[in-house]
């Protein structure tokens, strides 16, 4: 199953963004495949707080569109959301410890742990960050592998 992060969910809507072409047609992709595919809760709520704040896009989404973006995120048959179950927190204080994570990094451990937990067997990001955690496999869909 592969997991989309919150970046290619922004680009993927905001068609100011520099990779939306790219972040649009893998996402199509997913949401119009067989295979089942999986967003993160943490990562949908970070969407909706990016593409909504003012200081970051000028002008931003407003709110009743980026709610019915998501919205039809979840109307694909084959979505998977994620989000902490039994086991969780063990998994995420190992990470944490283990990688000496701290700050902002905190949060992408948050999705790394999501992912492991459910079994997730790639993160789709543009985050380099995420190459910090051991057993989560990643690839950016906006470059050319």
């Amino acid at each position: 199953m592969i997991a989309v992060d919150s970046n290619i969910l922004v680009y993927a809507h905001r068609e100011d963004a520099p990779w939306h072409d790219a972040a649009f047609a893998s996402l199509v992709q997913l949401a119009e495949g067989r295979a089942p595919w999986a967003l993160p809760w943490p990562c949908v709520h970070e969407f909706l707080a990016i593409v909504t704040h003012a200081r970051i896009y000028s002008p931003p989404t407003p709110v009743a569109i980026a709610v019915d973006q998501v919205q039809a995120w979840l109307e694909s048959p084959n979505l998977v959301l994620i989000s902490e179950t039994g086991g969780y927190w063990e998994q995420l204080q190992d990470m944490i410890e283990t990688g000496r994570i701290a700050g902002p990094l905190v949060h992408d451990a948050r999705i790394a742990a999501l992912c492991l937990q459910h079994g997730v067997a790639e993160l789709w990001t543009a985050d380099r960050d995420f190459t910090r955690f051991p057993g989560l496999k990643t690839r950016n869909p906006l470059v050319a592998s």
